[in-house]
C-alpha cells in the first residue's frame, strides 16, 4: 500500500521550475532515497509533501492525506529531520525534547523523551546542554524528536551532510535502525553509498524524475553485463581470438584484464574462457563486473544534461 504518492507533482518560482511532473509512490514499510545535484529538487519535493510549501500544480497524497488541504492533520502523522535543525543551546538534550513533545496532544512525555533519546544513544547525555553537543550528536537529536509522536512517515533531508566518518556511520546506523522498524522513509542524500546501504529504491531527480528503482536494476538497465577476465598477460593472439568470437559484443583492454560484453554471458562465458586458454592465455580469475550506485548515477545525470545542451 502506497503511503506517499505524488501525482504531476510541480513546483516553480516566476520562470524558474524546481520539481517538474513528479509522480511516484512510496510504499508502507520502505525507505526511498532521494538522489540529485544541488537544485535538482529534493529539498522542494520534501518540503511539499510536508505541507511546508504549496505545489504550483499536481497532487500530493502522505498517510492519505493532502498536505495543502489538511496540514495539521498532516505534522501529526509525519516527522521531519531539515537541513539544519535548530535546537535551544542554553537548554539540555531532554529540556529540548520535552520542549517540542509539548506541541503533542495525549504524548507521554517522559516516557517519550526517554525512548528516543536511548533510541539515538542520547541518554547518557540527557542533562547536558545541546549547545556543547557536537553536530552528529545534534543530528542525533533531531532524529529523536522527528520520532517523539510515532510518526508513520519520516522526512530526512540531508541527515549526515557535515559530519565526519565516525558522526555519520552513528547516523546512518540509527536510520537503518528504524528501517528495520518497518518506518517509511524518504532520505534526500548526496551520499550514493549511504543511499545504496539504507534505501530499497531510489529516485533520481533532476528537476524531473530521471529513474526510480532499487539499485540492482538500474545497473541492468544502465549498464550491460561485463565479463572481467584476469590474466598473467594479454598477448595478440588471445585478442585477436577473443574478438573473433561471434557471441562477443564489445572488448576492452585494462593493463592484464579483459572486460567483455557478451551476447548470453551465462552460457558464453564458458567458451569465452576457453578460447583464450587455447589461443596461449593464462587466466588467474573471471568475475562479473558490478558497477556502483554512482556510476548509474553520474550516466543518468550526464544523458539528462546532454539531451538539454
Amino acid at each position: 500500500m502506497a503511503v506517499v504518492e505524488t501525482e504531476g507533482l510541480t513546483k516553480a518560482y516566476d520562470t524558474t521550475i524546481a520539481v517538474d511532473d513528479l509522480t511516484l509512490q512510496v510504499e508502507e514499510g520502505e525507505v526511498l532515497g532521494l538522489l540529485g545535484p544541488n537544485g535538482a529538487g529534493k529539498t522542494t519535493t520534501i518540503r511539499m509533501l510536508a505541507g511546508i510549501i504549496a505545489p504550483s500544480a499536481g497532487r500530493a497524497w502522505v498517510a492519505g492525506l493532502d498536505p495543502c488541504r489538511d496540514p495539521e492533520r498532516l505534522h501529526e502523522m509525519i516527522g521531519v529531520l531539515p537541513e539544519s535543525p535548530g535546537f535551544y543551546g542554553r537548554l539540555s538534550a531532554w529540556r529540548n525534547l520535552e520542549y517540542f513533545a509539548g506541541f503533542y496532544t495525549g504524548l507521554d512525555v517522559a516516557g517519550q523523551v526517554e525512548k528516543y533519546l536511548k533510541a539515538v544513544r542520547l541518554w547518557d547525555q540527557r542533562d547536558e546542554k545541546v549547545g556543547t553537543f557536537s553536530k552528529g550528536m545534534k543530528q542525533r537529536l533531531a532524529i529523536a524528536r522527528a520520532l517523539l509522536h510515532e510518526p508513520k512517515v519520516l522526512f530526512l533531508d540531508e541527515p549526515t551532510a557535515g559530519l565526519d566518518p565516525a558522526a555519520a556511520r552513528e547516523v546512518r546506523a540509527t536510520i537503518e535502525r528504524l528501517g528495520r522498524e518497518g518506518r517509511t522513509i524518504l532520505l534526500s542524500t548526496h551520499n550514493l553509498a549511504e543511499a545504496e546501504l539504507l534505501c530499497r529504491r531510489v529516485a533520481i531527480l533532476q528537476t524531473r524524475l530521471l529513474a526510480l528503482d532499487t539499485s540492482e536494476n538500474l545497473r541492468q538497465q544502465v549498464f550491460r553485463p561485463e565479463t572481467v577476465v584476469e590474466m598473467q598477460h594479454v598477448g595478440d593472439l588471445v585478442l585477436k581470438a577473443v574478438r573473433s568470437l561471434p557471441y562477443v559484443e564489445n572488448l576492452q583492454q585494462e593493463e592484464d584484464r579483459l572486460i567483455v560484453q557478451l551476447r548470453s554471458p551465462e552460457t558464453a562465458q564458458a567458451d569465452l574462457v576457453d578460447c583464450i586458454v587455447k589461443a596461449g592465455g593464462k587466466v588467474r580469475a573471471v568475475s562479473q563486473r558490478i558497477h556502483s550506485l554512482e556510476e548509474v548515477y553520474f550516466s543518468l545525470i550526464a544523458e539528462e544534461e546532454g539531451d538539454n545542451r
